[in-house]
């Protein structure tokens, strides 16, 4: 089928011939904006060298231009009730392969093996907003060969996934998203761009994986887990927050700061990533 999905008429046509239902549980919201489309596209930089893992394809609007601008397309669904409409509206192109099952609860190693052998993946979607980031973050934590990640997410979302030290944004997800990758909206997208619409603004964005993480650390979860526990109770210096969620005497945490250059009065919000990998060091220091 090469009529353009996004059309609200085709849409609705579509829907009602196979007597579809949005459903809220899964957060199904379908694109109606055939820029944002290109927007998306163009941020993943597609070519036909290129392969595509989507999640959450929907009734196929994003899926179309994929196939058209990438080598081959894996889409992966979990609504069932949408596998015959797929079958329909992606009818015409022959490098794509639907999936059915729960993103995360996939396999993915197994499900990157099997699909792409060992080639460089980038994914792009529209996903639904509550798994947004746990599906995000299980590509990053898994070291799966993804070069770069651009998907639809709440606007505050996007937000934060590129926000700064010492902002109202800046947060755990900030540093778990930019340790990984460098993060950049590509475009806001309103409301009115989704059928049913939702009740928040959207943002479109690209996260680049590193070569490697952006600050070198002894040791990794110690360094999440001090970047967690500096975000816990964020109008708190280091010292006090560390020591409340950490449960580390803070004669120590004292001592582990100096090591890092780090002024005992800071709060973790305004630690950059690389001062955060010096104090999660020298915590793993003076702990030993």
């Amino acid at each position: 089928m090469k009529e353009r999905l996004y059309k609200p008429s085709v849409m609705r046509e579509v829907l009602g011939r196979h007597g579809f239902h949005f459903s809220k549980s899964l957060g199904q919201n379908f694109l109606i904006d055939g820029s944002v489309l290109d927007q998306i596209a163009e941020g993943a930089e597609l070519s036909k060298d290129d392969v595509v893992l989507e999640v959450g394809p929907g009734i196929g609007v994003l899926t179309q231009v994929l196939c058209e601008r990438a080598g081959q397309v894996v889409t992966v669904e979990i609504d069932r009730g949408l596998l015959p409409v797929l079958e329909e509206t992606l009818s015409d192109y022959d490098n794509v392969e639907v999936v059915f099952g729960d993103i995360l609860k996939l396999n993915l190693p197994q499900l990157f093996e099997e699909k792409f052998r060992g080639k460089e993946v980038k994914v792009v979607a529209n996903l639904p907003y509550y798994i947004t980031t746990p599906i995000i973050m299980n590509f990053f934590e898994q070291k799966l060969p993804v070069e770069r990640i651009v998907v639809m997410v709440q606007k505050e979302v996007g937000d934060r996934m590129q926000a700064v030290p010492s902002t109202k944004a800046y947060g755990t997800l900030s540093i778990a998203v930019q340790y990984y990758a460098e993060a950049r909206i590509v475009t806001t997208v309103p409301s009115g761009a989704f059928f049913p619409s939702p009740n928040v603004d959207s943002a479109v964005i690209a996260l680049v994986r590193r070569d490697r993480p952006a600050v070198d650390v002894k040791d990794e979860e110690l360094f999440f887990r001090v970047v967690k526990a500096a975000f816990a109770q964020r109008r708190k210096v280091l010292p006090n927050t560390l020591s409340s969620t950490m449960g580390i005497e803070k004669g120590l945490l004292r001592e582990a700061l100096a090591m890092a250059e780090i002024d005992p009065m800071r709060r973790g919000e305004s630690l950059s990533l690389t001062e955060f990998g010096r104090l999660a060091d020298a915590i793993g220091e003076v702990l030993a």
